[in-house]
């Protein structure tokens, strides 16, 4: 009897080990399963603490010969008030999710949730019946196990083993787990933004000109906002998602302080998150953010259409202002393009402009210096830019060293600007916020920057205007110092 003691105490001590350290690695996700469960948010922050505390109490307890029936009876206690909290939410029709393992394992729960619970309620219940016998610490229970015969004796010393190395295991998943969550939130941006998933990017985001969704949601200074209220304030409205534990998120919340201060007059940008309040609030009052919204999870990123995060969308008297950009260098250049001056004339420097290229890289216009630098305003789905394509390319292939270098300023996807079999480099502006600041209103059309970087030419509109730049060996006019 020894032996199976042993056997259900390295059960639970496994279980509840993994279970407490996972939530240690994974507070965040533990508050929003609290929350899910119908724990008042008030109490949300102490009680993670306080469940992991007590599981990892427990499995330590379990361990100890001396401590072993109240670490039973404890396990008894919280398995039970998980079953019944279980139970309760699947009677009420609601299915949240399960952080009981952590990031290790997270899902919906279901009847089998209760199923598991109760298995290894009884397990803790015949532990607590065999307290007596429980008290034998395992080196007696191993020799016991001898007596029995060798060869179980050797079964039980290797899963006793491989019961350690499996809470090792998933203490190690945990953490890569962690990291790995973020690097996928920043690879679905990258190909929501680079057309890495065509039909995915295809379905993000709402029609341009179509009615913004209203909202409700609470602020983390107090109170509820409505989508009313902000587009009553008389601006364009750029509403940012985010997500708690994404890395390009929260390097983008400097960013974003900046943007509401030096933008105040003309653009409101409203942060919306979700998750821990409080982790929230610590992040919005170390970066200096403001006017942060909460969802209690994706209800309105969902109706907005947002596949990733950090994703962004103009809103417009009440109205889908823009396409949805995903990733921080689109939303960038959906700044830029909503707050851009007029546009700069001759002999002006163009300033920082930051693109990506279809190499995942990324380009500042401001430091094109030492030559001059033909910048073409391209759209792979113009009629017009196709019909050029080919003297474009014949361009490429003859160029003179007295010519200047182009950079093609594009719209659209990367998949679709790899198509045009360019060899100059492509940067990627999808909200065409670069062709509004120099002036452009259509593609093809191009202008020409001077070696340091000022703009020495009138926009040139039309193939033939293009290629008669791209052919010019000096400044049409000259620019003043």
């Amino acid at each position: 009897m020894n032996v199976i003691v042993l056997i259900a105490r390295v059960v639970l001590v496994a279980v509840f080990a993994v279970a407490g350290l996972a939530k240690l690695a994974d507070l965040a996700g533990s508050r929003k399963s609290l929350l899910d469960f119908g724990v008042p948010a008030s109490l949300v922050s102490s009680g993670a603490v306080l469940l992991l505390v007590v599981e990892l109490a427990c499995a330590i307890a379990l361990v100890s010969s001396s401590w072993v029936r109240w670490g039973a009876i404890g396990a008894l206690l919280l398995l039970t008030i998980f079953t019944a909290a279980v139970a309760v939410n699947l009677a009420r029709g609601r299915r949240p999710d399960c952080h009981c393992f952590g990031q290790v394992h997270a899902a919906p729960i279901g009847w089998s949730t209760v199923a598991r619970n109760v298995m290894l309620a009884l397990l803790a219940a015949f532990v607590v019946s065999q307290a007596s016998s429980a008290g034998l610490d395992a080196a007696t229970a191993l020799s016991s196990a001898a007596s029995i015969g060798q060869v179980d004796g050797v079964v039980l010393g290797v899963a006793v083993a491989a019961l350690i190395l499996g809470v090792l295991e998933l203490w190690i998943m945990a953490h890569l787990l962690r990291q790995n969550g973020r690097l996928l939130l920043r690879i679905d941006a990258l190909e929501a933004r680079h057309g890495g998933a065509p039909e995915q990017a295809q379905a993000a985001g709402l029609p341009v000109g179509v009615e913004a969704p209203a909202f409700k949601l609470p602020a983390l200074e107090g109170g509820e906002t409505t989508l009313g209220a902000l587009v009553g304030q008389g601006r364009a409205l750029l509403l940012v998602f985010l997500e708690q534990g994404c890395g390009a998120c929260d390097a983008l919340m400097p960013e974003l302080a900046l943007w509401q201060r030096t933008h105040a007059e003309r653009l409101l940008v409203v942060p919306v998150s979700r998750g821990d309040a409080q982790v929230n609030r610590a992040k919005a009052i170390r970066h200096g953010l403001d006017h942060v919204l909460l969802q209690s999870d994706r209800e309105v990123a969902s109706v907005y259409r947002v596949a990733a995060s950090p994703s962004a969308v103009l809103v417009r008297e009440g109205l889908i202002a823009s396409d949805l950009s995903a990733g921080a260098d689109a939303i960038r250049a959906l700044v830029l393009w909503a707050t851009a001056p007029e546009p700069l004339k001759k002999g002006a420097r163009i300033p920082s402009l930051g693109l990506a290229d279809l190499n995942g890289g990324t380009i500042d216009l401001s430091t094109l210096l030492g030559r001059r630098t033909l910048l073409l305003f391209w759209n792979p789905a113009c009629g017009f830019c196709q019909r050029m394509l080919d003297d474009l390319k014949a361009w490429e292939t003859s160029r003179t060293s007295a010519a200047p270098d182009l950079v093609v300023v594009s719209t659209g996807t990367a998949q679709a600007n790899r198509s045009q079999g360019l060899r100059s480099r492509v940067v990627l502006d999808s909200q065409s916020a670069v062709a509004q600041l120099l002036g452009s209103g259509g593609t093809p059309s191009a202008v020409m920057l001077d070696e340091q970087g000022r703009v020495a030419s009138d926009i040139g509109v039309g193939a033939a205007a293009v290629l008669a730049l791209a052919n010019s060996t000096t400044a049409s006019e000259e620019v003043p110092a």
